[in-house]
């Protein structure tokens, strides 16, 4: 079939950022990272030390259970700080990294990770609900990332009033064909608003990767009702929203915390956005001991649901607001 002008347009536009992205990642490789020690080496990490990895569902990808969140968190370390973070992070064995062009990190992804691309996961996201709107955010997004493909690209923010039926016709037929070209190795969607259009979105359009909310509130009932179907149709699940607002309520340690989502049945992974080095390294040693460890006990669940059950609402949850912005300051 000959290509159209518009297909021969974004194919130039790859072939170009692809090139870029070569050009960065040998300036990078020769200069130090900021903030970094002068040996400029981090400490090398055994294999036997390195995160756990599971498997995400259909993707085959093996990836670590702890994964590295671009959102706000991230966003709030300065420069000369993100950059040794990031290199940090791929040292200690993390390899899914997580972002969205709002965010506005994935140029600090960009910074940072195509040099290691054998051996890490980068994933981004996009709003715009039309073809058209989806591809232009797309490859804005490549080219942030300096990266010729990613290895999963989702649609952002799947809420109730999303039409499925539309989407299915437009954007997502549009994902399937760079899925199938290999500019994006997977496909799915994010949530924090609405589980049952998570549940039909798994079940109608059978995505590679489920990205949404999970914690011990159970809010918005997500667990509920988007584990079983993404089971039985093997989509990966990556959990978010693990933590964030939730810690120094009675019983919910940042362990429990991501022990309950680690231990619900198809979660692969939890991704969090890490500010400051000693949060990242608690993070890495507390999700080692907790795929170590048993399973947390139906008693001990149940009793860490109780106590976060109060908070399950924005009230209480910055990112469950309606005027939320994933923006690092307003709701710092």
């Amino acid at each position: 079939m000959t290509p159209n002008s518009n297909e021969r347009t974004r194919r130039e536009f790859l072939k170009t950022a692809a090139a870029a992205s070569s050009a960065t990642v040998l300036a990078s490789a020769a200069s130090p990272i900021l903030g970094a020690k002068k040996s400029g080496k981090s400490p090398t990490i055994k294999p036997a030390d390195a995160i756990p990895k599971r498997v995400l569902g259909k993707t085959g990808m093996k990836v670590s259970v702890l994964s590295f969140g671009g959102g706000s968190q991230f966003l709030k370390n300065k420069d000369g700080a993100w950059e040794p973070l990031l290199q940090r992070a791929v040292d200690l064995g993390i390899n899914y990294f997580d972002t969205h062009q709002n965010y506005k990190t994935e140029e600090r992804f960009g910074e940072i990770l195509p040099k290691y691309r054998k051996k890490i996961y980068i994933v981004t996201k996009f709003d715009p609900r039309d073809e058209d709107g989806m591809m232009k955010s797309f490859e804005g997004s490549l080219k942030r990332l300096k990266v010729d493909y990613v290895d999963a690209l989702l649609l952002h923010n799947l809420g109730k009033e999303d039409d499925l039926k539309a989407f299915a016709k437009g954007a997502w037929k549009r994902m399937q064909k760079l899925k199938s070209e290999g500019t994006a190795r997977f496909i799915g969607f994010s949530s924090m608003r609405s589980a049952a259009a998570s549940r039909n979105f798994i079940e109608q359009l059978n995505p590679d990767i489920a990205l949404v909310a999970m914690n011990a509130t159970r809010y918005a009932g997500f667990a509920k009702l988007t584990l079983k179907p993404a089971v039985k149709n093997n989509v990966g699940v990556i959990a978010m929203k693990t933590v964030r607002g939730l810690i120094g309520q009675k019983g919910a340690t940042p362990k429990k915390l991501l022990q309950y989502v680690l231990d619900q049945k198809g979660v692969a992974s939890a991704v969090v956005g890490h500010y400051g080095m000693k949060v990242l390294e608690e993070n890495v040693k507390l999700v080692k001991e907790i795929i170590q460890s048993r399973k947390m006990s139906p008693a001990a669940k149940k009793r860490l649901e109780t106590a976060c059950a109060p908070l399950a609402g924005p009230h209480a949850l910055p990112w469950a607001r309606a005027d939320y912005l994933d923006d690092g300051i307003s709701y710092a």
